[in-house]
Parts: C-alpha cells; structure tokens; sequence
C-alpha cells in the first residue's frame, strides 16, 4: 500500500496505526500533530485509527514563538 506522508510518497507493506507508523517511520510521537486526510487524529486515537491505503498524512511539529 501507499500513502503519501508531508507529500511525499511512502510505500508500507500494510495498513497501520498512527502509533505504529509513526514508529514504523522513526518519527517522533511527542511535540506532534497528526492528521488523516486532513482530519487531526487526536492523541487518545493514535492507537486505534488506522491509516489506510492512497491516505495523506501530515505529521507538523509544535514550535514556539512570539
């Protein structure tokens, strides 16, 4: 399957978690938004919402400023 992850394409081998693709990708799971087709996954549903095959993925950084 593949997905398209901050607009680049990314091939995995099945659907997965949020957690799991964020671990799958070494990607960080603190500091972090994730949204499913432009919808923000809460954290509590990291565990349960699978992404699925032709998804897009936006994994965005928390910065701070002023």
């Amino acid at each position: 399957m593949t997905i398209r992850l901050n607009g680049q394409a990314h091939a995995l081998a099945e659907p997965l978690t949020v957690l799991a693709l964020l671990r799958t990708l070494a990607l960080p799971r603190t500091d972090v938004a994730v949204a499913v087709d432009g919808i923000v996954v809460p954290r509590s549903r990291w565990e349960d919402h699978l992404v699925r095959d032709g998804a897009e993925v936006d994994v965005v950084t928390a910065v701070q400023g002023g």
